[in-house]
């Protein structure tokens, strides 16, 4: 059984003056624009807003039209249809009508293939996000997650056991995405399209057991509610702000860090300048050095590793990393190449 589309009831219903719900919305994006703004990232006079048709979605799409109109930019709503499910095109159709209802100046469907590694939810995850980049170039893609998502995200970085980075959650600006709704509870987006006068669509597959996410959603995050008697969902949004925090400093010391071990053009780090630095700073001032080399998917294992070529070294031959590549020492330096190579 597909359930209900999204709606307009009826059409005037979007002209009367928002309800205190989608002003809060309102309020959210214009300052998330304002702080990007400020940071130079709209530089292209479209914003692109992903729209599933959910309530979050529909309330943000409304939200950036407004907020956008007042800055002489065009909200346009991205549409992905996964073709999960037989009535995925009719249901972005009926998306697309309702944003343009609710004032973005164009809304577009994206088709999209669903497939590859890590199952169905990492997958369209990918396909997802892959398309929406691709759709408007060079521009933020504002983003419906909201207080609930990052609680969600930021249990499963717990649970997971993945490190202060998964906890961090989400990030409010992180080119090409912005998700102004991170301290909006899901509630406040269920309420904005009631005064709006929309009825979203309630995707099937947020209550399928199957999937991680659904579970936390359903049982999981409503008994942690009732055990610590409420207040969870934003204790942990807080915790990720607060870690987000931390993690910056962190990244910034980092940086010097590494600077000053940067051997040569070839990208070779020196160990001796790596040394006596607090292990912390160490492996993400190695992290970076990795990544920017071209290494994908790095657990804290393979860290630690390329981390005691400096702190425990006895010799040892190279580490192994995702992305083809080999981290080892020699002569005081460490150097990271692809396997095969010398």
């Amino acid at each position: 059984m597909v359930a209900q589309s999204s709606r307009l009831v009826p059409a005037v219903v979007a002209e009367k003056s928002p309800g205190q719900a989608a002003l809060q919305v309102r309020s959210a994006v214009t300052s998330l624009l304002d702080d990007a703004d400020a940071a130079g990232l709209l530089t292209e006079r479209v914003v692109g807003v992903a729209v599933s048709g959910g309530p979050d979605s529909l309330a943000l799409a409304e939200a950036a039209a407004y907020a956008c109109d007042k800055r002489g930019l065009e909200a346009h709503a991205l549409i992905v249809d996964h073709g999960l499910q037989a009535s995925t095109a009719a249901v972005a159709r009926e998306a697309a009508r309702t944003v343009e209802a609710l004032g973005v100046a164009k809304a577009r469907v994206l088709q999209v293939e669903v497939s590859g590694r890590g199952g169905v939810e990492a997958a369209a995850r990918r396909a997802r996000y892959a398309a929406l980049a691709d759709a408007v170039p060079n521009s933020l893609v504002l983003l419906g997650h909201t207080r609930d998502d990052q609680a969600e995200t930021v249990l499963l970085g717990l649970g997971r056991g993945s490190g202060p980075r998964s906890i961090c959650g989400m990030r409010p600006l992180d080119p090409p995405w912005a998700r102004p709704l991170l301290d909006v509870p899901k509630s406040v987006t269920v309420r904005a399209c009631a005064e709006l006068g929309v009825l979203p669509w309630q995707d099937p597959h947020n209550a399928d057991s199957r999937f991680t996410r659904a579970r936390l959603r359903a049982e999981v995050l409503p008994l942690l509610e009732e055990v610590l008697q409420g207040g969870v969902a934003g204790a942990l949004a807080r915790t990720a702000t607060q870690l987000r925090e931390d993690c910056e400093a962190l990244d910034a010391l980092a940086a010097d860090l590494r600077e000053t071990a940067d051997h040569d053009e070839t990208g070779s780090l020196d160990v001796a300048a790596l040394a006596d630095a607090h292990a912390a700073l160490r492996r993400r001032a190695l992290r970076a050095w990795l990544l920017d080399a071209g290494a994908t998917d790095l657990t804290d294992g393979h860290l630690r590793s390329v981390d005691e070529l400096v702190s425990r070294w006895r010799g040892q031959g190279g580490v192994w990393l995702p992305g083809g590549l080999v981290a080892s020492r020699a002569h005081g330096k460490l150097r990271v190449c692809r396997q095969g190579q010398t």
